[in-house]
């Protein structure tokens, strides 16, 4: 479906952005989707292992590859511009709480007006009970997908402090505080949710 928005919003002469690309999974879904003659695409992590085995994927994907192109950098210092689509797919939650209304605003003054921001976070509930079911029903799922209880305990160790969820409510706040309009969630699963925003033309 991330395809499927980024049809719908690329514009011509625009770029798409995907921010934490990881292996590519996001940025090859716009790509392939997009119907625009005269757009561009930039992958960007942090990770260079990452962006090593996408840039190794795009070698067998000719097509994928004159699109894309692939920068190792930090968020908090990668610059963007002309943006028609920007994807950020559970990134933001491992970037520290007191820079994300910094990283956002850059985003945000780097988009084109009619772009959209595609965000899709982990994210928490202010009712504890409903937090603590939620979590279950994701644990009983990757139960059910082979993980064993300890290996999914090991992950939410390792995760525990460098992986900061907040509430959709704070996340709406500070988009629309921001200059973001039309926010809300498009999807949801257990405690993961995906977010629209839109730069309206002013």
């Amino acid at each position: 479906m991330i395809g499927v928005l980024a049809e719908e919003y690329c514009q011509e002469h625009r770029r798409i952005y995907d921010l934490g690309c990881s292996l590519g999974g996001a940025t090859l879904a716009a790509v392939d989707r997009v119907s625009c003659q005269h757009f561009s695409t930039i992958a960007i992590d942090n990770s260079p292992a990452m962006i090593d085995r996408l840039r190794t994927k795009l070698e067998d994907l000719p097509r994928f590859a004159k699109r894309i192109e692939c920068r190792c950098e930090d968020l908090i210092d990668a610059q963007l511009s002309n943006a028609s689509v920007v994807i950020l797919n559970f990134t933001l939650q491992f970037i520290p709480l007191a820079e994300r209304v910094s990283l956002l605003s850059k985003i945000y003054a780097g988009m084109n007006p009619g772009g959209v921001l595609i965000i899709s976070e982990k994210i928490t509930f202010p009712d504890e009970k409903l937090n603590q079911l939620f979590i279950e029903m994701y644990h009983g799922f990757k139960e059910n997908m082979g993980y064993s209880k300890l290996e999914i305990s090991q992950k939410r160790a390792a995760l525990e402090k460098v992986l900061l969820p907040e509430t959709l409510d704070i996340h709406r706040d500070r988009l629309q505080t921001i200059g973001f309009q039309s926010v809300d969630v498009w999807f949801q699963c257990f405690d993961f949710a995906s977010m629209v925003a839109f730069k309206e033309a002013p």
